[in-house]
């Protein structure tokens, strides 16, 4: 099963969405799209949630509310996260993700360094709450999805 949410931003809709475990984030990982964004708790364990761009956009493009609102989603699902005041948050492009054979479930690491942007925030229950009104649980065969799109 995979988690969505919706938002609409500056009078765009965008799609965000995180696996319910480990696992499910392998499968995440393995078959996402080149126009997602991951985000991630910084040196804490986390979910991992993605946001789908619009064709044609890139991590440049992404309006602060939005990068707002994907980091108190992913900061709202980290164990020792949500407990604190502040946290640094990951994002990158989803190519720039790097998996090898030697790394656990859930664990990734980058291609590029230099293509990963950090930001601290705080708690913001609201923004989360908001996204959480949205929340649709759905069972997605995402190779199937990938390979229709590409």
């Amino acid at each position: 099963m995979v988690f969505f949410f919706k938002t609409v931003v500056d009078g765009r809709e965008y799609m965000l969405y995180m696996g319910r475990d480990k696992m499910e984030n392998e499968d995440l990982l393995r078959w996402g799209f080149p126009e997602d964004v991951w985000f991630h708790v910084d040196k804490l364990s986390s979910a991992h949630v993605y946001l789908r761009l619009n064709k044609g956009e890139g991590v440049e493009d992404i309006p602060k509310e939005l990068v707002d609102q994907c980091c108190q989603l992913v900061k709202a699902n980290s164990i020792q996260g949500c407990k604190l005041a502040n946290v640094d948050i990951v994002y990158t492009p989803y190519p720039n993700l790097k998996k090898t054979g030697d790394m656990v479930a859930g664990q990734v690491g980058f291609h590029k360094n230099k293509r990963v942007v950090k930001v601290n925030i705080e708690k913001n229950n609201e923004v989360w709450k908001k996204l959480e009104k949205t929340r649709e649980e759905r069972d997605v065969d995402l190779k199937e999805e990938r390979e229709r799109r590409d």
